[in-house]
């Protein structure tokens, strides 16, 4: 599992919005502006009240963002070569973004998916079950993480990746996410960690070597009453370098970054049962392109 605004509108007032009653002049150089009075709080002399958020969501989010980059922090040593990413200027074709419609694998290796076609989509397909299996909660077990790594990573790989991950999932960052110091789950609670991919991209195919970037939504926490570790949500980019390695994608390295995150909707946090059973109810997927 590891980790642009612009300003728009009417510059003449410097709040970000372009302004309903701005009047100009006829002609060209001639031109003038009369500003007539704004809202009522601009009447009486208050300020406009800007849109609040909660402190307290902002700084939870952030927190498990960083929990989830040092987790998952894969090393990531000189020698990499930068992906071919599409120009900014290039539009994305119209079924980019559709579902292909195409069965991804037939076949599975400790719960995940494997034998993905060795194309664009099957890396595509590949990465957005990997990242599944990254962040989930069978990475905070040592014997289960093995097991993962095993299965996904380039096998000469396999070695460093453990010997990264042995460290980043320490004593220290287990009781930060609310588990035992060995990675169990305390009695009476339900531990959650789970990834959601929203979207795959391919931004380089040559070959035997893929990348692609993998858009997802993400849930950390322990949900159980009294919980210091609520389960929250988070949002994130993993990129995934893929290698073609015994008749099958594999990831030879991976690096993650904040966002793209939509604004948080309206809704009314649930309980933590209810988060617990959703949890153990509600199953998995395997994932394609």
């Amino acid at each position: 599992m590891s980790p642009d605004e612009g300003a728009y509108g009417d510059p003449g007032r410097g709040d970000g919005h372009a302004d309903p009653y701005a009047r100009s002049g006829p002609g060209g150089s001639g031109q003038t502006r009369t500003r007539l009075p704004d809202y009522a709080d601009d009447r009486q002399g208050g300020p406009r009240r800007p849109v609040r958020s909660s402190s307290r969501g902002l700084v939870t989010v952030v927190g498990i963002v960083v929990l989830l980059i040092a987790a998952i922090a894969f090393a990531n040593r000189g020698g990499d070569e930068p992906s071919s990413a599409r120009p900014d200027t290039e539009r994305p074709q119209a079924d980019s973004t559709a579902a292909s419609g195409t069965r991804p694998v037939d076949s599975q290796q400790s719960g995940i998916a494997t034998g993905f076609a060795r194309d664009a989509q099957g890396a595509q397909s590949a990465a957005a079950n990997y990242a599944v299996a990254l962040g989930s909660a069978d990475m905070f077990d040592r014997t289960k993480r093995s097991a993962v790594l095993r299965t996904i990573i380039v096998p000469s790989k396999v070695s460093g990746f453990a010997s990264t991950l042995d460290k980043a999932y320490s004593p220290d960052f287990h009781r930060a996410v609310g588990l035992n110091d060995d990675g169990t789950t305390p009695t009476g609670y339900t531990f959650v960690s789970r990834t959601t991919p929203i979207g795959t991209k391919a931004t380089s195919t040559e070959g035997d070597r893929a990348t692609v970037e993998v858009w997802c939504s993400g849930l950390l926490g322990l949900a159980g009453e009294g919980s210091t570790n609520p389960v929250t949500h988070t949002w994130f980019t993993l990129t995934l370098n893929l290698e073609w390695t015994d008749g099958d994608w594999k990831v030879a390295t991976h690096s993650q970054k904040q966002g793209p995150a939509p604004v948080p909707g309206d809704n009314r946090a649930s309980s933590a049962e209810d988060i617990a059973k959703a949890v153990e109810g509600y199953g998995g997927f395997t994932y394609a392109r």
